[in-house]
């Protein structure tokens, strides 16, 4: 493992043509491998449209199985480019059984891990406990060549236990493929406090476990096909940030971006010698955690 890690991220606005957002993602991770990106970040279920916006049986169809053509299209990426990838896929485990699953690529193409989404919203626009099984993987850091990958997926991310979890499993940094945005309704006020909650939120979990967080979220607008809603207008704001919570690299609200940014992971282990939480924590009296609620 590397110091210093250059890890690239795509923030794209995705099309019905799931070719074409395919051949992109393709041609922005060569881009960002030339830049000397060694890990490439995608955003949530990046392939195609974000389908969990209304229920249909048929969207079932989109789902693929590990392996597939596109694990080996990723696999086959990772390879010619030499770098690790994160992908976002929707798995198709067995008739009826489907996950929400981040599978890593290693840079000679073999998959090094695999991580199902273990929360699964459920709301007006983002309805996928019908489409996603939870996860039951755990929380286990993914090992591969740049260093041991938390991987955790969009609803995740607002979850203290997911984070802290891998981070006492070894995570050398948490990642999180996203999929998020502002339906047409919201006004702008409420906007501001749901990114800004969101931001605040992964940040803090940067904080409380020492470790750099990269969150990459789709951006753009697309329409609900159920006329039910206005559609979701994904927010951007792909970020990353330091063990202290430290903004490193922030990207647009509105625009599509790719970038290579520098992370150092020493200084993960500075950051908890000064702060060093996990020495503190009061292991013998968090018990009531593994309840639903302490009545």
């Amino acid at each position: 493992m590397t110091d210093i890690l250059k890890v690239g991220i795509i923030q794209q606005h995705n099309i019905p043509d799931r070719a074409d957002n395919t051949r992109r993602i393709a041609e922005k991770a060569a881009l960002l491998a030339a830049d000397g990106a060694r890990l490439i970040v995608n955003q949530e279920l990046h392939d195609g449209l974000y389908f969990c916006q209304n229920e249909s049986v048929d969207t079932f169809d989109q789902a693929v199985g590990l392996p597939s053509e596109t694990t080996e299209f990723y696999a086959s990426l990772a390879r010619s480019l030499g770098v690790v990838i994160v992908t976002s896929l929707f798995e198709r485990r067995a008739p009826g059984l489907y996950h929400n699953t981040a599978v890593v690529f290693e840079c000679d193409g073999t998959i090094a891990g695999r991580y199902r989404k273990m929360h699964i919203p459920d709301d007006p626009a983002y309805y996928e406990k019908f489409y996603f099984t939870p996860g039951d993987l755990g929380f286990h850091p993914i090992q591969t060549s740049v260093g041991r990958l938390g991987v955790l997926v969009c609803w995740d991310q607002w979850y203290p236990e997911a984070a802290r979890l891998m981070a006492l499993a070894g995570a050398d940094m948490l990642i999180y493929p996203t999929a998020i945005g502002w339906e047409s309704t919201d006004t702008a006020d409420e906007k501001e406090r749901q990114l800004e909650a969101w931001v605040t939120v992964q940040r803090g979990h940067a904080v409380a476990n020492g470790l750099p967080v990269i969150s990459v979220n789709r951006v753009g607008y697309e329409p609900d096909p159920s006329g039910a809603t206005g559609g979701i207008t994904f927010w951007g704001d792909s970020f990353v940030a330091g063990p202290q919570g430290e903004f490193i690299y922030r990207a647009p609200t509105d625009a599509e971006a790719t970038a290579v940014i520098d992370i150092d992971l020493r200084r993960s282990e500075q950051v908890r010698r000064w702060w060093p939480f996990l020495r503190d924590r009061r292991i013998d009296a968090y018990g009531d955690l593994t309840r639903r609620f302490r009545d």
